[in-house]
C-alpha cells in the first residue's frame, strides 16, 4: 500500500459555529478519526499569514518569521512548507491549490508555498464573498481533476470563502452557508480520492484544519477565545482518538509521518505527529514477551533473598553477579556461572509467552514492520526463547555480550536499529523495566512500556500500558508520540 496525504485548509471557521451546523463530510472524517480544538499559540497573531505559515511549516512564528498578512522578512527559505520539503528533498510529487496571493505568488512578501511539484492559483475576481465563493469553486474543480488523475503523494487545498464572508457580513447566516458550502467542496475532494484508479492500493490520510476564528462582527487578530480557537479534523491509517493537546505545528509533522517520512533532525520542527507508523519495533524479551522475569528474580533471590528487584530487573548476568558480589563477597565469575546455569534451566523448563505477545508479533508481520529482539540475556537464553516465540518473527536479535555495553546503555538498541537500517528515533521500543526504558530512550527510540515488577511513569515519547493484549495498529501508531 502507498501512503498519501491531503491537507485541506478552510480559512476562518469558528469551532462553535461549525459544531452547530450540518457538515456531513467533516462529520464522517471525525467519525473515522477525530475533530478537536487547537488553540493558536499565545505569541502568534490570530491572522491568516502567521497561522497558515505555522500550519504548513511545522514551526512557530518565531522561526518562520511571518507575523502578519505581509510576509516580508520571513525565513521560509530555512523553514519551507511541507509540500516544498517533500518535493525538493525527497523527489515526491506534491500539489497545492489556492486563491490567496501570499500563499502562491511573489506579492505581499510571498509565496508561502515556495516550490511544490505542481500548483494551481486562481485569484478571485473581486474581494467580495460572492467572488471568493466562485474562486473556491474553481480551486475545487482544478484540485478534483489533479487528485483524481495525477500521481500526487501530498496535497494542500485552500478554501478562503468562509473567512472573507465573515469579514464582510459577520458570523451570521451567510457565514454559516459558506461553511456548509466548504463542507460540500471537501466532499468533492474526498470523492476524487476515492475515484482514483489506484485508490485500492493507497492509504490516504486527510487533515482538515482552520487557522483562526472570528468575533461575532467578523473580524479577527485579537486574543478572544472565539479568535484563538481553531480546530483540526483528521482521519487515516493509525489515527484514533484525538491526543489531549494539539497545536498548529503538529499538522505538518503529521503530514510527514503519514508518508512514513521521519523528519531530519536538522529541520528542528516544533511539531510532533499524533499517529506515525514505527519504521521498526524493537522488543525486549524478559518480562515483555515471555514470562521469564519471575524466573530471573527467583534465580537471583536464591542467592540473595532480600535483594531489591530494581537493582537486578532488566540487568545482565555479569552485572547482577557484580551486584551480588558487593553484597555477599562471593567470586563474581562463579556467581555469574551459577546464575546463568540456573536461569537457563528455568527458562527451558518453564518459560511461556506473555498475554498478547504472539498476537503483537503476528500483527507486525501482517503490517510488514520489521521486528528485532533486544535482550540483556545471554545468547543461549535468547536462542531458547526464540524457539518458543518463532525465530522467523524477528529480522535481527541482540543478546548480552554482542555489544560493547549492555542495558541501561543505548548500545543494544542502536545495534538493532543499525542492523535493520533504520533511524532509532523512528523506532518503537517495547520494554518492561526501568533499565530497558533507560537504554531505549538513550538510543532515541519511542517507548511503549509494559511494567512488570517495577513501576514506569508516562513521559514525553513514552506510553505506558498494562499489558500487550489488544495492541493494534492505532495503538502502535500513537505509542511514544
Amino acid at each position: 500500500m502507498r501512503n498519501r496525504v491531503l491537507v485541506v485548509g478552510i480559512d476562518g471557521v469558528r469551532l462553535d459555529v461549525l459544531r452547530r451546523l450540518p457538515t456531513p463530510h467533516l462529520d464522517a472524517l471525525a467519525a473515522d478519526g477525530f475533530l478537536t480544538p487547537i488553540e493558536v499559540d499565545a505569541d502568534t497573531p490570530t491572522m491568516s499569514g502567521p497561522c497558515w505559515a505555522t500550519i504548513v511549516t511545522g514551526v512557530t512564528a518565531t522561526r518562520h518569521g511571518v507575523w502578519s498578512n505581509d510576509f516580508t522578512g520571513h525565513r521560509l527559505d530555512v523553514f519551507p512548507d511541507f509540500a516544498t520539503r517533500l518535493a525538493e528533498q525527497d523527489g515526491r510529487r506534491t500539489f497545492v491549490a489556492a486563491g490567496w496571493r501570499p500563499l502562491m505568488q511573489v506579492r505581499d512578501g510571498g509565496p508561502l508555498f515556495r516550490a511544490p511539484s505542481r500548483t494551481v492559483f486562481t485569484e478571485p475576481a473581486a474581494d467580495t464573498p460572492k467572488a471568493w465563493e466562485r474562486c473556491d469553486e474553481q480551486i475545487t474543480d482544478a484540485a478534483v481533476q489533479v487528485l483524481a488523475e495525477d500521481e500526487i503523494e501530498a496535497a494542500f487545498v485552500y478554501l478562503g470563502a468562509p473567512d472573507e464572508t465573515a469579514h464582510f457580513l459577520g458570523c451570521g447566516e451567510a457565514y454559516e452557508a459558506s461553511i456548509r458550502q466548504a463542507d460540500v467542496r471537501l466532499g468533492r475532494l474526498l470523492a476524487a480520492l476515492r475515484s482514483r484508479p489506484s485508490h485500492a492500493d493507497e492509504h490516504w490520510t486527510v487533515l482538515v484544519v482552520t487557522d483562526h476564528g472570528h468575533v461575532d462582527a467578523g473580524g479577527h487578530g485579537g486574543r478572544t477565545p472565539e479568535e484563538r480557537t481553531a480546530w483540526l479534523a483528521a482521519a487515516g491509517p493509525g489515527i484514533g482518538a484525538a491526543p489531549p493537546v494539539l497545536r498548529h505545528v503538529d499538522v505538518a509533522a503529521q503530514a510527514f509521518a503519514a508518508l512514513g517520512r521521519h523528519p531530519d533532525r536538522h529541520w528542528t520542527l516544533d511539531g510532533s505527529p499524533f499517529a506515525a507508523a514505527p519504521h521498526a519495533v524493537l522488543l525486549d524479551m524478559d518480562g515483555t514477551l515471555v514470562d521469564t522475569e519471575s524466573l530471573w528474580l527467583r534465580t537471583v533471590r536464591a542467592s540473595a533473598p532480600d535483594i531489591d528487584v530494581t537493582q537486578v530487573l532488566g540487568r545482565s548476568v555479569p552485572e547482577t553477579a557484580a551486584h551480588l558480589h558487593a553484597r555477599t563477597g562471593g567470586d563474581p565469575r562463579k556467581l555469574a556461572a551459577d546464575l546463568e546455569a540456573r536461569f537457563l534451566a528455568a527458562v527451558q523448563d518453564e518459560a511461556t509467552p506473555l498475554p498478547g505477545a504472539l498476537e503483537l508479533l503476528d500483527l507486525l508481520g501482517e503490517l510488514n514492520i520489521p521486528a528485532a529482539l533486544v535482550s540483556a540475556s545471554s545468547r543461549p537464553v535468547v536462542d531458547t526463547v526464540l524457539g518458543l516465540l518463532g525465530r522467523d518473527r524477528f529480522r535481527t536479535t541482540v543478546a548480552d555480550g554482542e555489544t560493547r555495553r549492555t542495558k541501561p546503555a543505548a548500545d543494544p538498541y542502536l545495534a538493532a536499529a543499525r542492523h535493520l537500517g533504520v533511524d532509532p528515533a523512528a523506532c518503537l521500543a517495547v520494554e518492561d523495566s526501568p533499565t530497558g526504558v533507560t537504554a531505549a530512550e538513550a538510543a532515541g527510540c519511542r517507548i511503549l512500556a509494559v511494567p512488570s515488577y517495577a513501576p514506569i511513569a508516562p513521559a514525553r515519547r513514552r506510553t505506558v500500558v498494562a499489558d500487550l493484549k489488544g495492541i493494534g495498529r492505532r495503538e502502535l501508531w500513537a505509542a511514544g508520540l
